[in-house]
């Protein structure tokens, strides 16, 4: 697409009087910085050799594999990588929901699985599913253009359908403790995708928002930087300035974020101590009704 349009615009001619590569990011929102400085690889698509050349002097400072290769393969190496960590993500969900009705604690299993080094640890965390700008994105990306060029993703297409599903299991096991939801105060902690970001952007909570409003509970929401981003999305929900403004008087309590300041929380504020952990951040307390979304 980019460079028909260069070369029509510019009356010029790519890799004769322009060049044109393609080096994508792999940064983790929050963790920018640290990731720019600390990259595990570098990936270059050139065109041409100029400015591959230029690109690898450039990068030449940071200590990290370079890998040189094509434009077009730069960009599939760019959505495979967003799309393998959300199939983990879609993976371990599902194990989880299985290990749940098993008994047994999927944090435990995954704890030894990511032991395996063709595996590692990362991203075998069971929680709500995955959100924000760039694995909802790339995943449906690649599903779609494999539709056009009649190439069905099967394996995308579940990773998709199991993140969708699963914040609406908060619901459920909510509603299990507390019955129907109409009239209910129901705190919900977290807007943003994850923690240390203001990012909403597909956030696991405005699905779980969604169903409560159509429920017609009342719903107090609260998070350390989204806020102000979520109030373009939902204007008729209570926000609050803390975790206890929050808590007070709920009926119920959704942890949807894992801010490090929802591991300390006074569920004693609440009307009825009831709280669905959909992060892994709490633990069991004496008079506490508590459960993990897949544990």
């Amino acid at each position: 697409i980019v460079i028909p349009l260069l070369e029509k615009l510019t009356g010029k001619k790519v890799g004769q009087d322009f060049g044109v590569s393609m080096s994508p990011e792999f940064l983790r929102e929050g963790k920018a910085i640290y990731d720019f400085e600390h990259p595990d690889r570098i990936v270059i698509g050139a065109y041409d050799k100029k400015s591959r050349e230029l690109l690898t002097k450039l990068y030449k400072p940071f200590n990290a594999p370079l890998f040189i290769t094509t434009p077009t393969t730069a960009e599939m190496i760019k959505y495979s990588s967003n799309s393998f960590l959300a199939t983990k993500i879609s993976f371990v969900n599902e194990i989880g929901n299985f290990c749940k009705k098993l008994g047994v604690d999927t944090y435990d299993v995954m704890e030894a699985v990511g032991m395996d080094h063709r595996i590692s640890p990362y991203f075998l965390n069971s929680g709500t599913g995955f959100g924000g700008s760039c694995f909802p994105k790339d995943v449906k990306a690649i599903i779609s253009a494999g539709d056009k060029m009649e190439c069905d993703m099967h394996i995308l297409h579940s990773v998709m359908d199991v993140n969708d599903k699963q914040p609406l299991r908060m619901i459920e096991l909510l509603e299990k403790h507390t019955g129907k939801l109409e009239g209910k105060k129901i705190a919900v902690l977290g807007l943003s995708f994850k923690a240390d970001t203001d990012d909403v952007r597909e956030s696991r909570s405005i699905v779980v928002i969604k169903k409560l409003i159509r429920e017609n509970a009342t719903v107090s929401a609260y998070d350390p930087l989204a806020i102000d981003n979520m109030k373009k999305i939902f204007g008729v929900i209570e926000y609050c300035k803390s975790a206890d403004d929050t808590l007070k008087n709920a009926d119920g309590c959704l942890i949807m974020t894992d801010w490090k300041e929802f591991s300390h929380l006074n569920f004693r504020l609440m009307k009825k101590p009831v709280v669905i952990d959909g992060r892994h951040m709490v633990e069991e307390e004496e008079g506490l009704i508590y459960e993990g979304i897949c544990w």
